[in-house]
């Protein structure tokens, strides 16, 4: 049992070893592990705050990021309601004008083809006063002595000349 139970002397001097060693640290080494321990766990702490800070700001980009996207989306969709109304115009004005253009167009053919149909009736009627301004001047010339004679002749006269 001796070797379980140390002896008196080995415990004093153990002790008073043990005792000057706390001492020593507890005057060198004491406080600059207390102060690394300490800067330490204000390292963490500050590093656990500025990742609060930075999950709290990409959060706050996050909302900011989808509120610009769904703006952009507001915006492509008003451009695009834009651009179809603007085709639409387009189209529209298009079409308006071609029409313009066309009622232009057949009014004018009208006009024309009045004007020709005019132009014939007036060139129809200076051609049948000329034919009976020559029929008379060729009744008028011949001297007839005899009524038959004079209706003889106007008929061979318009039998020659055919109207159509």
């Amino acid at each position: 049992m001796d070797l379980l139970t140390p002896g008196f002397g080995l415990i004093l001097w153990t002790l008073l070893a043990f005792l000057i060693v706390f001492f020593i640290l507890k005057k060198f080494a004491w406080k600059p592990i207390l102060n690394s321990l300490k800067e330490r766990e204000d390292g963490i702490a500050a590093s656990i705050s500025s990742a609060d800070k930075i999950k709290a700001e990409m959060a706050q980009l996050k909302s900011e990021n989808e509120m610009l996207l769904a703006k952009a989306r507001e915006e492509r969709a008003a451009m695009i309601k834009d651009a179809k109304e603007s085709s639409d115009k387009m189209i529209a004005d298009a079409k308006q004008k071609a029409k313009a253009e066309y009622d232009r167009i057949v009014s004018d053919a009208q006009q024309a083809i009045t004007q020709q149909k005019n132009a014939a009736l007036t060139d129809v009627k200076n051609q049948v006063g000329n034919l009976v301004i020559e029929v008379a001047e060729k009744v008028l010339r011949r001297e007839l002595s005899a009524k038959a004679e004079q209706e003889k002749y106007i008929k061979e006269l318009t039998d020659v000349v055919k109207l159509n």
